[in-house]
């Protein structure tokens, strides 16, 4: 195995700067960043970047890999390789699986599988639910990445909506929280409205009036308000409506924020008016908005009300997505195809490299504190891709490597390619083919 590597001739996007440049790294580890490195010796690997751009590892901080339970539609091997794939050298998922992430032993049992089997760095988030505080307050804030809440659209017994349990949670958890914010009650009575009128076929274009602008900020807004109240430090997931703009403040470094909020990528790329030609397929909760929430959020970024940039990749099989609209699930697949998206509002002058790293790649890593990622620093972990800004290419199920075998970008043209991906310092993907072997770690936390 070659410990030392030296990425030569790049451009490194880190920062808020972009510099011409040399990484060098050993053990995994990068050991020197500068404008020319030069290193000898018979175990050294060197790659030439060609003037490509070199970017941190992207930190998704929530995809749904379905594993247990699920796996017909993701499994963390299959949901990892299509993260590298995609730039993603570390995620941290979900616990809405079958069985739950809702007890210590069930969480172990997750890190346990992806030991053996992750392309990437992973943790996971432990579930929160009605009646499960005390082990809530056993959990170690170094080894786990965050509970996780549902406000609404919860799967199984994971709906939160008990308020003293709630208040209790905030108070006590030794975690970030991290919700989904839609208000149960409001979509429940406009869904059994339409349904009235429709039955279960009801139009795939009332999805958000269904899960309405007012159901995502009613249930955004208590949160925050309880955060504040509770002094807990909360990270709202998803935000899908310019009206939660409000709710988050910029101006304050990222570190003094005791909430924060993100962004999906779902959210940026579509808008009510794909769903005549995409159909369930890009049902996702909380729902694809209309063009003015979608504007919103790309300047939410740019504002710094929004902090992070993730996917909430949640797959389902094109079987499973074809049904009418009441069975049909909501999620689609996205971690490969997230980073070329964001490029592309790149290429088009609607943001800068400098900012979707720092939403991808930084901001992740200091919300959630994790140790020595998310960087291009000496001493941090050498998570790395490289990107060509100027070699196309059209997805399409050949070069797709979702389990569920679709994609929600199927037949889009994408300038940029993501040509290589480094995990702790091992070049794991290359241009659409993966080297045999998972250097992924646990991912830790700086608390």
């Amino acid at each position: 195995m070659t410990k030392k590597v030296l990425i030569k001739n790049a451009r490194i996007v880190n920062e808020g700067e972009i510099m011409e440049g040399d990484v060098f790294i050993e053990d995994g580890t990068i050991v020197e960043v500068d404008s020319s490195i030069s290193a000898k010796s018979p175990d050294l690997n060197v790659f030439d970047a060609e003037g490509n751009y070199l970017l941190p590892g992207v930190i998704d901080d929530q995809v749904h890999f379905r594993e247990p339970g699920l796996t017909h539609k993701e499994t963390i091997a299959t949901g990892s390789m299509a993260a590298v794939a995609g730039g993603i050298t570390s995620f941290i998922e979900m616990p809405n699986t079958q069985p739950q992430t809702t007890t210590i032993e069930k969480l172990e049992e997750k890190f346990a599988r992806a030991a053996e089997t992750s392309y990437a760095n992973y943790s996971f988030m432990f579930g929160g639910t009605n009646d499960n505080l005390e082990e809530i307050k056993k959990l170690n804030p170094k080894t786990t990445a965050a509970l996780k809440l549902f406000l609404g659209s919860s799967t199984g017994n994971m709906l939160v909506d008990d308020e003293k349990v709630l208040e209790a949670i905030f108070k006590e958890s030794p975690l970030l929280i991290a919700v989904h914010c839609e208000d149960e009650s409001t979509i429940q009575e406009n869904l059994a409205r339409y349904k009235a009128q429709y039955g279960d076929d009801i139009p795939i274009e009332l999805h958000p009036k269904i899960r309405s602008e007012e159901a995502c900020y009613l249930s955004s807004s208590k949160a925050v308000a309880l955060a504040k109240k509770t002094g807990a430090r909360l990270h709202v997931f998803h935000v899908s409506t310019k009206k939660e703009l409000e709710l988050f403040k910029s101006g304050k470094s990222l570190k003094d924020k005791k909430i924060t909020a993100e962004v999906c990528i779902h959210h940026l790329w579509f808008n009510d008016s794909d769903y005549a030609k995409k159909g369930t397929l890009i049902k996702w909760n909380p729902a694809v908005k209309t063009a003015k929430d979608q504007e919103a959020l790309l300047q939410g970024l740019l504002d710094d009300k929004l902090d992070v940039i993730a996917t909430d990749h949640a797959p389902h099989t094109r079987q499973e997505k074809d049904a009418v609209y009441t069975e049909a699930p909501s999620g689609g697949p996205l971690v490969q195809h997230a980073l070329p998206a964001m490029l592309q509002f790149y290429h088009q002058g609607k943001i800068p490299l400098e900012k979707i790293v720092e939403k991808m790649c930084h901001n992740p890593a200091t919300i959630f504190n994790i140790e020595k990622r998310g960087f291009i620093r000496p001493g941090y972990k050498a998570d790395l891709v490289l990107v060509d800004l100027n070699a196309p290419w059209t997805v399409n199920s050949g070069n797709t490597f979702y389990k569920c075998g679709w994609s929600p970008f199927d037949g889009v043209t994408f300038k940029s390619r993501i040509t290589h991906t480094f995990v702790n310092g091992r070049l794991v993907y290359k241009n659409f083919k993966f080297n045999d072997f998972r250097p992924a770690e646990r991912l830790t936390f700086d608390r």
